[in-house]
């Protein structure tokens, strides 16, 4: 069965508008190559990589955890790149290359730039990648494949996240209605990074947390929080131990107040480049 990809801004925004509970909403895939045109250290372990070029003319991306496969070259320096289908898809090649998952923090659509916010630590092709790099470097980029959208029309949100998923819950913000009402729970591994910019907004309150060690104190943190008595939405994104056992708890928070939730385990523990 094929994916309907055509008009994905205009389903997803009236998603956003009337909807309910979470949607996939299928994007025409593509494959990009831009430049490297700046880096930005936004805290100690967090840097930003803004990527730009007129190959980024007709970028979509209209829902704030989209994210992108970052394709990198094989050891040789070769680049081997996903070939567009006529289905509006991408043909990869066998084997597929190396690449990594990442959310876009920001698309100017008027200037074809795209930033995206790597949180850097020992190891892993990606945060090698990223604390290397410079500006004048080729960057490809594949996606995104589409939305996992949920609507703006909730009466209180729930964000519970780490680093990695920082930049959703940033530009969530920008992007959420005026009024919006919202409690995030943000975990660290370091304080430093409770530097990270984040939107100021009436109705929102910001909780910062630091792991301790593999300990994560996130969805103990988040089901201490008072039982919503408003039609509540949550996302929950990061290493998928952490938030596990926040499911059993919306699923009680569903049956009882109509709690609605988007799971994304955006890593874990001992495995490369988690497919959730």
């Amino acid at each position: 069965m094929l994916t309907e990809r055509h008009d994905p801004r205009g389903r997803v925004l009236e998603h956003h508008r009337t909807g309910t509970e979470v949607r996939r909403i299928g994007y025409p895939i593509c494959i990009r190559t831009g430049r490297l045109l700046r880096r930005e250290q936004i805290t100690r372990n967090i840097v930003r990589l803004t990527v730009g070029g007129p190959e980024l003319a007709g970028f979509h991306t209209y829902q704030a955890d989209d994210h992108v496969k970052i394709v990198f070259p094989d050891a040789d320096g070769t680049r081997r790149l996903p070939v567009p289908t006529p289905d509006l898809s991408l043909d990869w090649p066998t084997p597929s290359p190396p690449s990594r998952r990442y959310t876009i923090r920001r698309y100017d659509a008027d200037a074809c730039e795209i930033d995206f916010d790597f949180v850097l630590h020992p190891g892993g092709l990606a945060s090698a990648w990223a604390a290397d790099v410079r500006p004048g470097e080729d960057v490809s980029i594949a996606g995104p494949p589409g939305a996992k959208a949920f609507p703006h029309n909730y009466d209180h949100y729930v964000f519970a996240v780490d680093a990695t998923a920082l930049p959703a819950a940033a530009r969530w913000l920008e992007e959420s209605p005026p009024d919006v009402s919202a409690r995030l729970v943000i975990e660290t591994p370091d304080a430093a990074d409770h530097a990270y910019p984040l939107a100021a907004r009436d109705g929102v309150e910001v909780t910062w947390l630091v792991r301790d060690g593999d300990r994560s104190p996130l969805a103990e943190a988040v089901m201490s929080l008072d039982p919503p008595a408003r039609r509540t939405f949550l996302f929950a994104a990061g290493e998928a131990g952490a938030i596990k056992p926040l499911r059993a708890w919306a699923r009680d928070l569903k049956a009882a107040n109509g709690m609605d939730a988007l799971f994304t385990g955006y890593w874990k523990r001992g495995v490369a480049d988690l497919e959730d």
